[in-house]
């Protein structure tokens, strides 16, 4: 009677880790994925006078997925060009943006600036571009 009765209950026990396991991964694929999509990748400021001082740009994005988008961190690859954001959830169908400025002060000449976007979505990670040329 002990065998079937320890047969039983780890019989019991798989089928209910079995039961967890598949609620957990129904649970995750219901909260969805965000999808990020930008309007525009690259913007192209044409000519700037360096004396006009900071320049900016607003690239606007939707979340086309069916979970909530987060941008978790804007980079840019140097100290001129400074990405702004909100870091609030972003709602499927809903919209944001993301500020690129870009000081031309001290670079005279052709520009291009790369900021890498890091999300909770799809993709993971977007690479967008400002570029011009600074003038006296």
């Amino acid at each position: 009677m002990n065998k079937l009765f320890l047969k039983l209950m780890i019989v019991a026990v798989v089928a209910l880790f079995g039961c967890v396991i598949a609620d957990a991964k129904k649970s995750k694929s219901a909260d969805g994925v965000g999808k990020i999509e930008f309007a525009e990748k690259v913007y192209d400021f044409g000519k700037i006078k360096e004396k006009w001082g900071l320049v900016s740009h607003e690239f606007q994005f939707v979340n086309a997925g069916d979970g909530n988008l987060v941008i978790l961190k804007a980079t840019a690859e140097c100290g001129c060009t400074r990405p702004s954001y909100s870091d609030a959830p972003v709602a499927p169908g809903k919209s944001g943006k993301l500020k690129v400025s870009y000081n031309p002060a001290g670079r005279p000449g052709s520009f291009e600036k790369v900021v890498t976007v890091t999300t909770t979505g799809n993709p993971r990670k977007v690479r967008l571009k400002i570029r011009g040329t600074v003038t006296d």
